[in-house]
């Protein structure tokens, strides 16, 4: 595996994030992969993964950009930027309609050109506070 081998992944990955392809989002898996996600939980397996990415496509309206892409052998690191809408049942909530914005970091552990392990980084009561499913009263 070469790191241009990698970046061709990547851009491939985010293509598909951006078109909202599953199928081919899932064939960068491995089959025994974990992926770890703040709203979604801990998913071992394609067909989990597969369930949880289409139930946020579901709920929420999104886009990706990506920013940043750091490739380091095996490791991998990337970097976007998400915004949208809340336009589906999320959590087990109705919709609520309203926009977030929201700095997202996925680290990845590659086996060969598949993903073995996805760890997703960004602030879930941040998100939850911006779409109306969390209330606080605001800082003085």
């Amino acid at each position: 595996m070469t790191r241009d081998q990698v970046a061709v992944m990547f851009e491939r990955r985010r293509l598909a994030l951006e078109g909202r392809d599953v199928a081919t989002l899932l064939k960068d898996y491995a089959d025994d992969c974990i992926v770890e996600s703040p709203s979604a939980g801990v998913h071992t397996g394609k067909k989990p993964i597969e369930e949880a990415i289409r139930a946020i496509f579901q709920a929420l309206d999104v886009r990706i950009r990506q920013q940043q892409l750091v490739i380091d052998g095996q490791t991998v690191v990337q970097v976007v930027f998400m915004e949208g809408k809340d336009v589906g049942e999320f959590l087990g909530l109705p919709p609520t309609g309203k926009s977030f914005r929201a700095p997202v970091v996925f680290l990845y552990e590659l086996e060969g050109l598949k993903i073995k392990h996805e760890r997703r980084i960004y602030d879930f009561t941040g998100l939850l506070l911006q779409i109306g499913l969390l209330k606080a009263k605001p800082a003085l």
